[in-house]
Order: C-alpha cells, then structure tokens, then sequence
C-alpha cells in the first residue's frame, strides 16, 4: 500500500506544538518571537509567498515584521535594510523573499543575514555548517522534507537516493542533508546525460528542479520513495505523479505535500531562535 506524505497534515500537527512553545515564550519572558520579511518589487506570487508566512505567525502566536522595498531598490540599500534587522533584538529570524529583482545581487545579500537569524537557511555560512554537521538552521525546504519522511519512519541509512536539481537552496542542501542521514547520494539536472538510468537507480527520488512534470513516472523503478517538491501554475509538480501512485512505498501530493511543511519549517526556527536567545 502506498504511503501519502501528507505535508498538510503534519504541519498543522506541529502547529500545535508550536503554538505551546510560543505560549511558553510570552509567559515566561513577555517577549514574542518575531519573524521580519522582506519583499523587494511587487512580483505577485512573492507578496502571496510573504502573507501565507505572516498568517501562519499569526496563527502560532507570533509576530511578523513586514518590509516592503521598492523595485529599485539597490544591493547596498538591501543590505542596510537587513543590517538594521540584524541589530534589532526584538527580532529573531529574517527572511528575504526570493527571488529579487535581477539587478540585486541576491547572494550578497543573503550572506549578509545574521547567521543566528537565517532562520530560511539561505547564508552560505548557514550551509556550510550544516554540511559539516555543525548547528545550523537548516534550507526550509529540503528540512521540512526531512522532517517530513521522519515523521512516516522513511527509512534513509544506506538508501540509493537522487536529489534532481542544484538550487543553493533545495537541491545542493537536500543532498547534504540526505548524506548526512548515511544515504548514498548522486545529484542530477537538467543537463544530466540518461537522467532516466540515475533515477531508475534509487530507492528516494527528491524532484526539485522547478520544470513541471519534467520527471517520467516510467522512469521511477517500483517501491521507491518519491519526494516532489515542485509546483506550478499548472497545479502539478516535477514528477509525473499519477503513473508511480500505487506503485511506489510513499509519494509527497502536489500540493499539500512539501510545500505546508516549507512555512511550517520558517516558523519552526523563528521560534527556535528565540528560545536560543531566552537561554
């Protein structure tokens, strides 16, 4: 029987828990934790990212701090904007909606978050420490998919796993992520010659290369797990889903898989920031 990954369900399981320990914070400190967002232009589908994470703060309890910036904004005028949220003790994570307009240069940028405050996992800092297993907030997205397969005991130690894409902030952090939980990991991309062949090898397939339907549900062999953390307009992912249902041990649904479980890591590491910082 195929097992659902049902993200959804397991945020809104966390929420739970998330809203006691926000709780907690303000009856013991009088502090809440506090999430700042950053929108630079006004890219439609960016401002409906940013108000889906200030509504899920606002339901564990928290607060969000919003920051819009004009689309003119340049790379030094962003950077003081982020400079003055690392100062700010009232807040505990930052986060800077990607992706900015295209003359900002978006990793200068990001590298220059507060470490202790990347609570999206975007700094390079950040990812080197967590590749070397060192404490670190990790990528929301690829974290939520580990949260995600521990929550349904996904089995990972000695798995063949193929993570298909690069992005510095899915497919190159879930791979260390997936190899530091002893998987065997080979990364792919669109440019991968007989992609076809490296995915019918592995056991956890991790689609985050951002093409819809770009990977053929023949290519995935039977019993494997399937994580697709695509979605588009088109209200599919990465993954041709509907052949490898049935099939396959455990598969993520487009949506209500990776996609709660992305907000639900954000808001999880505000609320870890603030705790460390209570300590």
């Amino acid at each position: 029987m195929t097992i659902v990954l049902d993200g959804k369900k397991l945020s809104e399981k966390s929420e739970e828990d998330l809203k006691r320990r926000v709780s907690v914070i303000k009856k013991s400190t009088g502090s809440t934790p506090i999430l700042a967002t950053i929108l630079v232009g006004d890219n439609p589908a960016s401002a409906t990212y940013v108000k889906m994470k200030g509504n899920a703060c606002q339901r564990v309890g928290m607060e969000s701090l919003k920051i819009e910036l004009p689309e003119n904004t340049s790379t030094g005028d962003l950077i003081t904007e982020i400079e003055k949220l690392n100062k700010n003790k009232d807040v505990h994570g930052i986060l800077l909606q990607h992706p900015v307009p295209k003359h900002i240069n978006e990793r200068k940028c990001f590298d220059s978050i507060d470490v202790l405050k990347d609570v999206d996992g975007v700094t390079s800092l950040g990812f080197g420490k967590m590749s070397m297993q060192e404490n670190a907030f990790g990528s929301c997205t690829p974290y939520g998919i580990m949260r995600l397969l521990e929550e349904y005991k996904i089995e990972l130690e000695g798995k063949i796993a193929v993570v298909v894409g690069r992005s510095p902030i899915l497919g190159k952090p879930m791979a260390m992520m997936l190899l530091n939980k002893n998987c065997t990991v080979t990364v792919c991309h669109s440019k991968t010659l007989n992609l076809s062949d490296e995915i019918n090898k592995a056991d956890i397939v991790i689609g985050a290369l951002g093409i819809p339907k770009f990977i053929k549900g023949d290519w995935i062999k039977d019993n494997a797990i399937v994580v697709d953390a695509g979605y588009h307009p088109e209200k599919c992912g990465d993954i041709e889903l509907d052949s490898i249902i049935g099939r396959c041990k455990a598969y993520t649904p487009v949506p209500g898989g990776v996609g709660p479980m992305t907000i639900n890591t954000l808001i999880l590491q505000t609320i870890e920031s603030c705790e460390a910082t209570l300590k």
